[in-house]
């Protein structure tokens, strides 16, 4: 790997089953993996990229959404550049906890970094339970830089 000219940490948090980890991997080799393993507290990727002939080293921490694992949250996210906060189309209760989530994102990160609310299993669209206009009217309230929606099966809006 060249040297990089920037590090940037990216961090990626969320309820548990909505795809954080199939992102990461997607993102990482433009692959799905349909059997990845539940990730246990956090799992830490990288992904070097060039921007403008700048070398940018990405750290992506796909935090773990379960419950017994928040408490690891707080010290994890510290000195983020980027967050993205994920939640599935298929299921309410996924964005019904951002308010929790966003507590300690905002106790813990600088209010200048960026955060991107991601939709994720748009593939699964005939169950979807969360409209695109609901979740962004959501990130809107929370000053979400950024709004999309992907699916790492299909590889839609992956690369954005």
């Amino acid at each position: 790997m060249e040297k990089s000219d920037y590090t940037f940490k990216i961090v990626i948090f969320g309820d548990s089953q909505t795809g954080k980890t199939t992102l990461s991997h997607r993102f990482l080799t433009n692959l799905f993996k349909e059997d990845i393993q539940m990730t246990l507290g956090v799992d830490f990727l990288l992904k070097a990229i060039k921007i403008n002939d700048k070398n940018i080293k990405l750290q992506i921490w796909d935090f773990a959404g379960e419950e017994r694992f928040r408490f690891l949250f707080p010290s994890y996210i510290r000195g983020a550049n980027g967050a993205i906060f994920m939640y599935d189309i298929t299921n309410y209760g996924s964005l019904a906890h951002v308010d929790d989530w966003y507590e300690v994102i905002e106790n813990e990160i600088d209010e200048d970094v960026p955060i991107l609310f991601v939709g994720g299993k748009t593939d699964l669209i005939h169950l979807k339970e969360i409209s695109t206009r609901k979740a962004m009217e959501v990130a809107k309230s929370k000053n979400a830089d950024g709004f999309i929606e992907c699916s790492s099966r299909t590889g839609e809006n992956i690369q954005k």
